[in-house]
């Protein structure tokens, strides 16, 4: 197995203290978004194998022998690369509200693309590739955002309270249409609005959100964040969701989301393909936003680990073969587990000390583990666990 060293992406949205404080080392005053743990091309891990050839990126040593790195079963299943992409995230402010495609409309619309002859770093361009991107988030500190529609009764009800004359039209949208025309049509009119109108909009909704606090004061923040941005209002459509350490959201095809704050375990298909709704200054295609979206209204699957009676891991099920993420929480002189070997592996610590095969692994520390090497693990402390269902 190989301990990871790790690439801290800067951008703008990340907490400036929380990545620091879990690696133990000094805030630098920039923001630290994301640590990426994996092989994406973007910012591949490197490991040392001790070969006098010193630090590779972990896609090349992939590349170079994939059967060997992820087993059979998963070269065969997934292709000849790790079909995941693990990391810490840190929000320290709003991140975009978007959502992602599925596998179908990701080839389609990749394949759309490329024989249009968009670049493939356009700013306007939707998909860098073509494959989905399901995501998973785990707390590690309590951590906000937005997830889902809620039912229109209930984004009505949010809209009316606020008692903004130019909102009164979705209001009664809300009310007359069936759940999913009554959706589509407000998300449509909000982001199809003229901007200079909409703007206005949103400064009257925030400042009434910020004068009812409580349950408004998301839409305030988000409004500080973004002046006259028109995802302020599509967020009024969606579930505001608070999540405890431990507790985790599974994000699938087209559900709209946005992250508010917290530290978190974040686990992905490997894909960057995002089609944005709002709350950024980035590329929104409306058209074909509205295409993707599931217009369906729901209380957002809050998820708690599944315990194995026998093996003591804490499973976030989901529909996912791509990745699987797992969680291992060691208690002092616990008898040592030991993890299966068939498939490849990432293993995170968050807290205390945790002994894996021969690395001492700290808090925010990871190595990966080729498929067929069996790890013990022992020590005190909680260890994440992502592999893939090969």
């Amino acid at each position: 197995m190989d301990r990871l060293s790790n690439t801290v992406r800067p951008y703008a949205w990340g907490s400036t203290t929380a990545i620091p404080a879990l690696l133990g080392t000094a805030p630098t005053g920039e923001p630290q978004a994301e640590m990426w743990m994996g092989a994406h091309p973007g910012a591949p891990s490197r490991v040392d194998r001790g070969d006098g050839t010193g630090e590779q990126p972990l896609s090349a040593v992939i590349d170079a022998a994939p059967e060997a790195e992820l087993g059979e079963a998963a070269a065969r299943k997934f292709g000849p690369r790790l079909p995941f992409l693990l990391k810490i995230l840190a929000a320290g402010a709003p991140l975009s509200l978007q959502v992602h495609p599925n596998l179908a409309q990701a080839r389609e619309g990749y394949a759309a693309e490329e024989s249009a002859g968009v670049p493939i770093d356009a700013p306007h361009r939707n998909y860098r590739d073509a494959n989905h991107k399901p995501e998973l988030i785990c707390a590690l500190t309590p951590f906000e955002g937005f997830c889902g529609f809620r039912a229109p009764a209930e984004s009505a009800d949010v809209l009316a309270a606020l008692d903004v004359d130019s909102l009164k039209p979705y209001v009664d949208l809300l009310h007359a249409h069936p759940e999913e025309a009554a959706l589509r049509e407000v998300l449509t009119a909000v982001l199809s609005a003229d901007r200079a109108e909409m703007a206005e909009t949103v400064t009257s909704a925030a400042a009434a959100a910020d004068r009812l606090g409580g349950a408004y004061a998301p839409y305030a923040t988000l409004a500080h964040h973004f002046p006259g941005d028109p995802g302020v209002i599509a967020a009024m459509l969606l579930n505001h969701v608070r999540l405890q350490p431990g507790e985790a959201l599974f994000l699938g095809a087209g559900v709209p989301h946005a992250y508010l704050g917290g530290l978190g375990v974040e686990i992905m298909a490997n894909s960057d393909n995002v089609l944005r709704c709002g709350l950024t200054p980035k590329h929104v295609d409306v058209p074909e936003l509205l295409r993707i979206v599931r217009f369906e209204a729901g209380d957002p699957a809050v998820l708690r680990p599944e315990a194995s009676s026998s093996t003591g891991e804490e499973l976030y099920d989901t529909p996912i073969e791509e990745f699987r993420l797992s969680r291992h929480v060691l208690a002092p002189g616990a008898a040592p587990r030991t993890l299966p070997p068939d498939t490849p592996q990432i293993l995170l610590c968050t807290a205390g000390e945790v002994r894996a095969g021969e690395l001492t692994l700290a808090p925010g520390q990871s190595a990966f583990v080729p498929a067929g090497e069996t790890v013990r693990l022992s020590g005190s402390g909680t260890l994440f666990r992502a592999t893939v269902v090969a």
